[in-house]
């Protein structure tokens, strides 16, 4: 061999080994916790104590994945996060120092993430786990914002609450902060299940609208896709708003917010964003049509639903896709119970049974409930309407499956709601068969719902 051939072989022998140490030092860095995440882990167990359950709202934010891998600088975007919520009214933000897998999700949830999420989130008594994983250190980071499971939560699934290729540009930074407030906020606000959550709630949302709204109007923010971002996040707050309020103006205001999105976000140019929004809308349409007369509104809504099925097709954002189906449904039943026939019901119908392709009782159990209870509910409108019982026996049915995941237990007012439709399912059976089994199956179900529907925490639904 000579000299040049020696020279070569050292230098493969050089690099491989370099690589191998490169190679073993990222696997290491992924494996064993940098300093700053082993301080924060030390931290975690010495105080760690289960929080009292209290009026205010607890967000668990996890260590994002991809924020240590260097070894130096670690953390850095984790604070970021952090920062969102320090002056956030109502709030208590408890760090984790666990990751929560989140590499590769992008515009697809994935069950196991929130699996993850959610076990956190029973250890700490949260009421919001937010997780996510940096793409480009100090430049670009995706967020998902988990509620805990649970009354109301996910009842409407407008969306995966998510902030998708956040930019963390320093002109950006400031207005990002009011961003992710708004938007767990919004995720979280189903929680608010009584009157003095409620009031906590409500402060946080009016303080996260009314900065995002200076922060809209200063100007300050230039960049098509980041004013985009602000007012999909802006139409939430004002929406969580809205759906507390009486009337329809904060309703309205999120209508609006969403139409400026969509000015910015074009099917052309961000497809799947433009149909997280045209979903956002829908809803933002079907909630106004719930609180006025006649069905122009919902008819609005259904054609914002159907516009957004275009592009959240099964095949690329199949729980996004089973969302929308979910909604879509909701609001053909509501014109469908408002017009004579039952055409709109069956559509409806069918929407439902589409979205439980996707929401299974093993992948999404709470959606799964959830959608069941909203097929029961248009099968017994049917049924009716028509002769017979072969319908409402079908509504019975999904409702007894909606009931082996809404348990009293884990979701005691969805529970109470669902065995209150049951019951009135069995005694319209009941009506029209002879003899009285069926009608005192429908005894037991409302005396069920009573357990939870009572006069103090619920007087109108005790009384219906």
């Amino acid at each position: 061999m000579d000299i040049f051939e020696w020279v070569a072989a050292a230098a493969v022998v050089v690099a491989t080994a370099l690589g191998l140490r490169a190679w073993l030092k990222g696997l290491f860095n992924r494996m064993i916790p940098g300093p700053a995440r082993t301080k924060l882990a030390v931290a975690n167990i010495v105080n760690f104590k289960r929080c009292p359950l209290d009026d205010r709202f607890r967000f668990v934010l996890c260590w994002l994945e991809g924020d240590c891998l260097d070894g130096n600088d670690e953390g850095r975007d984790t604070e970021t996060v952090a920062r969102a919520f320090r002056e956030v009214s109502g709030v208590e933000l408890l760090r984790s120092a666990r990751i929560v897998k989140a590499s590769g999700a992008k515009d697809r949830w994935l069950p196991a993430m929130r699996e993850q999420a959610s076990a956190i989130l029973r250890d700490w008594r949260g009421d919001l786990a937010i997780v996510g994983a940096v793409e480009r250190r100090g430049e670009n980071l995706s967020l998902w914002f988990v509620p805990r499971e649970g009354d109301g939560t996910l009842e409407r699934m407008k969306q995966q609450f998510a902030l998708n290729g956040a930019m963390l540009g320093e002109d950006f930074r400031k207005a990002l902060h009011e961003q992710i407030a708004a938007v767990a906020l919004s995720a979280a606000a189903p929680l608010a299940s009584d009157e003095a959550r409620g009031r906590v709630l409500e402060g946080g949302l009016k303080q996260a609208a009314g900065k995002l709204g200076r922060t809209l109007d200063s100007g300050e923010i230039t960049v098509p896709g980041q004013r985009a971002d602000l007012h999909e996040a802006y139409g939430g707050v004002l929406f969580a708003l809205g759906e507390r309020e009486s009337g329809t103006a904060r309703l309205k205001e999120a209508f609006a917010a969403y139409r400026e999105a969509l000015k910015e976000r074009t099917r052309e140019n961000a497809p799947l964003d433009w149909a997280a929004t045209r979903n956002s809308l829908g809803i933002a349409l079907a909630s106004i049509g719930e609180r006025e007369s006649g069905t122009a509104r919902l008819e609005e809504a259904v054609a914002a639903f159907r516009e957004a099925l275009e592009e959240r097709t099964r095949e690329n954002a199949s729980f996004q896709w089973a969302a929308t189906q979910n909604n879509l449904g909701m609001a053909l039943a509501r014109i469908g119970e408002r017009e004579n026939g039952t055409a709109r019901l069956k559509e409806a119908v069918a929407a439902y049974r589409e979205a439980l392709k996707e929401y299974t009782r093993e992948n999404a159990p709470f959606q799964w409930a959830a959608t069941q209870n909203n097929l029961g509910a248009a099968l017994a409108s049917i049924g009716e309407r028509e002769n017979g019982i072969a319908l409402l026996e079908e509504a019975v049915t999904a409702y007894r499956e909606a009931l082996k995941e809404r348990t009293r237990e884990n979701a005691p007012l969805n529970w109470a709601t669902t065995q209150n439709n049951l019951g009135i399912a069995l005694a319209s059976i009941g009506r029209r068969e002879s003899g009285t089994a069926r009608l005192k199956e429908a005894v037991v179900a409302c005396r069920e719902a009573l357990k939870e529907r009572t006069r103090e925490s619920a007087p109108f639904d005790w009384a219906a």
